[in-house]
């Protein structure tokens, strides 16, 4: 009867032993499932937020590239324009109009962005070499360079903010 009680004493300890330790395992692997749960959801948010960024570089290279292409055609159309002053300002126009020193003083300084300087002189006396298809070739030009430049500045500024708009959805959490 003795030896009955140790064998059942000594199994049930064995049972016991073998539980702890199947208990031990079943945490440890649930630890580790959490582990594993934690760098997946850690991975997936590094993934969407490289998603986001690709995204936005992608988007970036399409918005630049789409002004660069409106400032190419408003460059194009300022060619066929300063081309065609021939036809719209004849040698006979050129001939009848002689463009005055003041005015050409008057417009150097507005092109440049600088106030005039000095007296303004006879604003009547002719401008020698200037002649008034110079005159359209200079303000065709002069406009062709600030139609290019606000597409410029419209293209930079979509662009500002569609990366102002994705920054804020990247750190948004």
């Amino acid at each position: 009867m003795l030896n009955r009680a140790i064998v059942l004493v000594v199994l049930l300890l064995a049972v016991a032993g073998l539980a702890t330790c199947q208990q031990q395992r079943i945490g440890h692997a649930n630890s580790e499932r959490d582990e594993a749960k934690a760098d997946l959801a850690i991975a997936n948010a590094t993934n969407a937020a490289l998603k986001r960024k690709l995204e936005l570089a992608q988007g970036t290279t399409r918005t630049v590239t789409e002004y660069v292409d409106r400032v190419q055609v408003v460059r194009e159309r300022g060619t066929t324009i300063v081309k065609e002053v021939p036809v719209y300002v004849t040698a006979n126009a050129d001939a009848a109009c002689t463009v005055p020193a003041g005015f050409v003083h008057l417009h150097d300084a507005a092109a440049s962005g600088d106030p005039l300087a000095g007296i303004a002189g006879d604003p009547d006396a002719p401008a020698a070499g200037v002649t008034l298809s110079v005159v359209a070739e200079t303000l065709a030009d002069n406009y062709t360079i600030h139609h290019a430049t606000v597409a410029q500045v419209t293209g930079l500024q979509a662009l500002a903010r569609q990366l102002h708009t994705a920054l804020q959805q990247c750190d948004a959490p």
